[in-house]
């Protein structure tokens, strides 16, 4: 996401300005290589939490907390646990539980100590990064009023004014500047949001909360607009060589709304430098370039000389045939063997038959006999059975004789 880019920015004059001659040229600076700048919203937010944690106080409860009481404890035997217990009779408070953290009137656990890891170190380029990263943001319209800023009758972004701002001294003078460019409505905006803080932070020194206003970036030491605008609330003033993360993106969210003066807006360029050279006052820091540098990826796809070089639109998809199994499938098995059909059939015939065979079979032993089917079969038996014994040898054998029930 790249900053909106145009060659010369408007610089704003007021009613005290002299008129000049070559109004068009003096009244105009070019666009600041720093507005340029990819915003990289993941960069400030990061940076941002970093270094709001160095501001922090450290804090801790007393180390004597919770253990400034005399109790032992009363060791195994008495069914009780074993945690230490106050001394003493008469009282509730005698035979109690305490030190633990889950005592009444015990100390917490783990407790806080003042040589916790309070500050953060970032890396030098990285915070460059991150304010230069703001500084673009603050050019782009949208990123501004997303932010919450009432920009609708500002003139353009970013907003250039001319240097007499910076020798206003009376903090009217001041509102009439704000007026003049615009930027009152903001301004009102952040007086009109003070409110008393939610919590205990009332009682801490920070009783009241404001929504943020116009930041002010002049470039002369010594300026009277400081004086001027440091008493209306939620406008903020920053000299321009010694701009701040936590101004410029308040909250790490990007979008400030900045009210630059003509010689802050012109040593941008030699404070954080230009793509083509570096920054003369940051020793070896160059602008971060864009990875594209237009980022409409569909204009670039659809362009010509993006078209004229890619392969023609495929309009026959070959694709590879489903292969079918054939033991499967028959139709496929015919294509392989024509033959298949007809031994289907014959085997399809053949299980019939034998199906058929099977049954008739077991109908026929399972059909019940008639009394004269019946009784010719046991005739028939017997006269086998008698043509048996006569015909065997085995007679002269007693036990064979007695087993076959002969008799002699």
């Amino acid at each position: 996401m790249a900053s909106a880019v145009r060659p010369l920015v408007t610089v704003q004059t007021l009613e005290s300005d002299m008129a000049i001659d070559n109004g068009a040229v003096a009244n105009s600076v070019p666009l600041a290589g720093v507005m340029k700048a990819p915003i990289r919203s993941d960069i400030v937010t990061f940076v941002h939490g970093q270094i709001s944690n160095n501001s922090r106080q450290p804090y801790a409860v007393s180390e004597k907390a919770g253990h400034q009481t005399s109790a032992e404890s009363w060791g195994t035997g008495r069914a009780v646990a074993r945690i230490p217990r106050v001394a003493g009779g008469g009282t509730h408070r005698a035979g109690q539980a305490a030190f633990g953290n889950m005592c009444l009137g015990g100390r917490m656990f783990s407790p806080t100590k003042t040589w916790r890891l309070w500050h953060r170190r970032v890396n030098l380029t990285l915070k460059r990064h991150a304010i230069v990263s703001a500084i673009a943001a603050s050019s782009v319209p949208s990123l501004v009023l997303a932010r919450g800023h009432k920009i609708e009758k500002v003139p353009e972004l970013p907003l250039v004014v001319s240097d007499l701002a910076e020798a206003v001294e009376k903090t009217n003078a001041a509102l009439e500047v704000l007026k003049e460019i615009g930027a009152f409505v903001d301004a009102e905006k952040a007086k009109e949001s003070i409110s008393i803080r939610a919590g205990k932070g009332k009682m801490r020194n920070r009783r009241y909360v404001s929504r943020k206003g116009p930041l002010v970036v002049y470039g002369n030491e010594g300026a009277k607009l400081v004086k001027a605008f440091r008493n209306i609330p939620g406008v903020e003033v920053a000299h321009v060589s010694r701009l701040n993360l936590l101004k410029l993106a308040p909250g790490g969210h990007v979008g400030r709304f900045i009210i630059w003066t003509k010689s802050a807006f012109e040593k941008l360029d030699e404070i954080y430098g230009t793509f083509d050279k570096p920054s003369e006052k940051k020793n070896g820091y160059v602008l971060p370039r864009t990875k594209m540098v237009n980022a409409d990826l569909a204009r670039i796809i659809n362009s010509d000389e993006v078209q004229s070089v890619m392969k023609p639109i495929k309009k026959e998809v070959k694709r590879a045939p489903l292969k079918k199994n054939p033991l499967k499938n028959l139709n496929v098995m015919l294509k392989l063997n024509p033959y298949a059909k007809a031994a289907k059939r014959m085997s399809l015939l053949a299980e019939a038959q034998r199906i058929k065979a099977k049954q008739d079979k077991l109908a026929t032993k399972r059909k019940q006999n008639t009394k004269e089917e019946a009784s010719a079969s046991k005739s028939a038996g017997k006269s086998w059975y008698k043509t048996m014994i006569s015909d065997s040898d085995y007679t002269e054998f007693d036990n064979f004789t007695k087993w076959l029930g002969v008799s002699e």
